[in-house]
């Protein structure tokens, strides 16, 4: 009979060491996942910002251009109010006297058309 429970009481060591082992590489599977789970969130946190740079780096290129034609366009704009000012300033005193001519020099005529009854 002791035979027999010396073969239990092995038996329950082995079933207790077995499940000792389980837990112990549930445990290590756990910490893997957990380690495996933060490298990729690295990864990708990285992958983003590398993205995110790439991004703004063609954003500032073509918004940089854009910049620049805006700026261009202002300055033409500029210079066509100018030149307009110049202009209207320079052909003013020689287009009012044009006006004024005509408004007062008024020479009276009869129409072509006109008859005169008989």
């Amino acid at each position: 009979m002791t035979s027999q429970s010396q073969g239990i009481q092995q038996l329950l060591q082995a079933e207790k060491r077995a499940k000792d082992k389980l837990e112990e590489a549930k445990k290590r599977k756990g910490r893997r996942l957990k380690q495996a789970k933060e490298e990729a969130t690295a990864e990708i946190d990285h992958y983003r910002l590398q993205r995110e740079k790439e991004f703004r780096n063609k954003e500032t290129n073509v918004m940089g251009s854009q910049g620049n034609l805006s700026a261009k366009i202002e300055e033409q704009t500029t210079e066509a109010i100018r030149n307009l000012t110049s202009s209207y300033h320079k052909n003013m005193e020689s287009m009012m006297k044009k006006l004024l001519s005509t408004i007062f020099d008024i020479s009276p005529e009869i129409h072509p058309n006109f008859r005169p009854a008989v």
